[in-house]
């Protein structure tokens, strides 16, 4: 058993971390048990009662409603790493015992076929996430089992993987199918590594390496079901949809549904460690290099339509239309934190805190009892309502949602968030994020302590002391961010050299390191105008304020109505000052800019002669992250500039 040692202490991220634990965890249990009277019903639980025969009554809600039970129960886990809750363990296990009740004979383990008929279970991959359902629960029972010890949600998914084991497989007389929402692959990983069992690695990679055959599964599996649909008109997305187009490793562009991608694409990284696989892994430098440099939001966002919740093409980046789901960035930070696992370069990194401190966090409110499905980077709450081509945007935070994936997706990645923080490679010791905390790895089998001090991201200075016994000799590499032009380090006062030793984004400094060392990281932090690429249509002639890791935009409770009238002048000098009282305590920063007089235009639509009217407006940008977290109005993030 193996035992998260990091513990965060950070200004800004200890507040998250105590909103899960108190706050979103046990709002999640109440909405899974339809506790919560002014929220959606989820079912959820109740599902698990009558498959179990302990309740009579109907599935409800949506065909992979399991899902939100067992990322709640992976989000369980992680806080309790950290934070032993006998209460919570127990409430806990009592629903494990009920996902045990439920389990069939055979290990089969979903309540939606159990309910509904095992004789269709198996015969609409494509559509019914029965695969889907099974990576999350597998990923639950290994973080449960990480935390507490207990084997018995463990033994019931390894029990359903032996199951799936048996199904799948290109033996004959098996289905030679795989997952349409990918999951699994990547928890079968994990199950891989905590059993040291290898059929659910080969399993892994059967499912990865089936996918993009000809004929296509998914068209046997349809005439097979004598052409009948789940989802009416799901067929129609195609077989980019599911990135089932083309062999895994041939694939060269981020398409279809990006969450499945993201997953996708993470387990593609998971196969490939473990095999030693470098075509699959250099197709995975490819895909992430299309979404990076051609596909992804400022915020790190991907999936730009709502059509399939969807890449469209190379520099396809909407404002105001944009999908970029909660559940989207969450998979983009899976995949980067796997890239850096693979090979530890700062572009990695760089995503990952990009979408951590931006698109992530921006999908639930700052009390965690509302959620974004869809994270916009521009809003008008009038189109919200009336412009049907945006219905899916909203202009306030839900207190739930008929398809639910997004919260309990926060839950679980803010509740392990210590285990993105460091990696080790090859005897060195990566700082992927600067976020304070104590930390202990192992290198070559001895205990390094690790304690970070820090103000970040409000400001850029980082204390990093060294704990061990006795001396030992690594590597620490501590990333210098993409948005830094002037960093500098100190080792027990002295400086070092950077241009001797950054490799990949990393400060690698190799010593014999000894207890008690501190290491004082000062990365110069000021806001910066940031420029789209020309391509970008949707930006071209506006810019974008950020400062260090945090994007920034402009609501209409600190800049009145039309913001898209508003101008930010290329001489306007950008102040930053913290506010402890606004939005539980930001950097805001202010500008001299102008707004259209709008009034004085007149009655006319429009004009042959004239030319709009501009007038002195003091402009106050806020953290992206925390917008509509006053009051609801219109948000902008990205600018004119003249």
């Amino acid at each position: 058993m193996a035992k998260s040692k990091v513990k965060i202490k950070d200004a800004f991220w200890s507040k998250y971390d105590a909103l899960v634990r108190d706050v979103v965890i046990p709002y999640q249990r109440d909405v899974f048990n339809d506790n919560v009277t002014d929220a959606d019903p989820s079912g959820a639980i109740r599902n698990f009662r009558i498959a179990a025969g302990e309740e009579e009554g109907e599935f409800y809600g949506m065909v992979f409603q399991d899902s939100d039970v067992a990322k709640w129960l992976e989000a369980v886990a992680y806080s309790l790493e950290n934070h032993p809750n006998p209460e919570l363990e127990k409430e806990a296990d009592e629903i494990i015992d009920l996902i045990g009740r439920a389990q069939q004979p055979d290990g089969y383990l979903n309540t939606y076929f159990i309910i509904n008929g095992l004789d269709k279970r198996w015969t609409n991959l494509h559509e019914c996430h029965e695969l889907y359902c099974a990576g999350h629960f597998i990923e639950a029972a290994v973080a449960y089992y990480e935390a507490t010890g207990k084997r018995k949600l463990l033994d019931i998914l390894c029990k359903f993987a032996d199951h799936i084991d048996t199904v799948f497989g290109p033996e004959e007389g098996k289905l030679k199918g795989y997952p349409g929402h990918q999951e699994i692959e990547l928890a079968l990983v994990k199950l891989y590594r905590v059993t040291g069992n290898k059929k659910y690695l080969n399993l892994a990679k059967y499912f990865l390496d089936e996918r993009g055959k000809k004929p296509y599964y998914f068209d046997i599996e349809w005439e097979k079901r004598g052409k009948t649909q789940f989802w009416p008109g799901h067929r129609n997305l195609g077989h980019e949809y599911q990135q089932s187009h083309l062999p895994v490793r041939e694939q060269t562009e981020a398409v279809g549904h990006s969450v499945r991608a993201v997953y996708m694409y993470t387990a593609m990284v998971d196969v490939a460690m473990e095999t030693g696989d470098e075509e699959l892994l250099e197709a995975c430098r490819r895909l992430w290099n299309n979404i990076v440099y051609k596909r992804m939001y400022i915020t790190g966002g991907i999936g730009s339509q709502v059509h399939g919740e969807s890449f469209t093409f190379d520099y396809d980046l909407p404002n105001d239309t944009v999908y970029a789901e909660t559940c989207a960035a969450i998979g983009l930070v899976f995949f980067a934190n796997r890239m850096l696992q693979a090979e530890p370069r700062g572009q990695y990194a760089d995503v990952m805190e990009r979408a951590l401190y931006n698109g992530i966090i921006s999908g639930m409110s700052l009390d965690g009892r509302g959620f974004f499905y869809v994270n916009p980077l521009e809003v008008n709450p009038e189109a919200c309502e009336k412009n049907r081509n945006m219905r899916h945007v909203k202009p306030v935070r839900q207190k739930w949602f008929a398809c639910a994936c997004c919260p309990p997706n926060i839950a679980r990645l803010l509740a392990s968030l210590g285990r993105y923080i460091y990696g080790v490679k090859d005897n060195t010791v990566y700082t992927h994020l600067y976020i304070g905390s104590s930390s202990e790895v192992d290198i070559d089998g001895t205990k390094v302590g690790i304690t970070q001090d820090t103000n970040y991201p409000w400001d850029g200075k980082v204390n990093i002391t060294i704990n061990l016994d006795g001396t030992k000799e690594f590597g620490l590499g501590l990333r210098i961010p993409g948005w830094c032009n002037d960093a500098k380090i100190f080792v027990n006062g002295e400086k070092i050299d950077l241009a001797e030793v950054t490799v990949d984004g990393y400060a690698v400094i190799q010593r014999n390191w000894q207890d008690g060392d501190r290491v004082e990281i000062d990365l110069a932090m000021e806001p910066v105008r940031v420029r789209p690429n020309p391509l970008v249509r949707a930006d071209i002639g506006r810019v974008a304020i950020q400062n260090g890791p945090i994007v920034y935009c402009l609501e209409e409770v600190d800049n009145g109505p039309n913001l898209h009238t508003i101008v930010l002048p290329k001489d306007a000098e950008l102040k930053v000052y913290y506010r402890q009282d606004l939005l539980g305590g930001v950097n805001v920063i202010t500008a001299q800019g102008e707004k259209a007089k709008v009034e004085a235009w007149g009655p006319e639509l429009y004009k042959a002669k004239g030319c709009i009217e501009y007038q002195p407006a003091q402009l106050t940008f806020v953290p992206y992250y925390a917008w509509v977290n006053r009051e609801p109005g219109e948000m902008t993030v990205w600018v004119r500039e003249r």
